[in-house]
């Protein structure tokens, strides 16, 4: 009797943003990955994200070791995506003095 191979699914699905999310959970493959890159077991990653599936970040970590540039150049777009998002809300929402409005606008209150 021999054994059948099926070809099986990445666990990995883009949001309507782009953002590449772990199986059918919020989880992004950047937390993921990042947590293996800091030393994290996948055991010890579902440890800390319960709604992950064990099988489902080992296979999403063996993807990574297989394809590191792959990903690596994901990572990279994502950070150009962070960043111009960034300067685009502090452009809208100056940062700066946003303690002191918050501060006056708190003092204005009657407790």
């Amino acid at each position: 009797m021999g054994i059948s191979f099926a070809t099986e699914v990445i666990p990995i699905e883009a949001d309507a943003s782009g953002v590449l999310r772990v199986g059918k959970t919020r989880v992004t493959l950047d937390t993921v990955i990042a947590a293996f890159s800091n030393g994290a077991t996948p055991e010890e990653i579902v440890q800390q994200y319960p709604s992950l599936n064990l099988a489902d970040v080992y296979h999403v970590i063996g993807y990574y070791l297989r394809r590191p540039s792959e990903v690596e150049a994901y990572f990279r777009q994502r950070k150009v995506q962070t960043n111009a998002v960034r300067k685009e809300n502090e452009t809208r929402f100056d940062p700066q003095g946003v303690r002191n409005r918050l501060m006056a606008r708190s003092a204005g209150r009657v407790h």
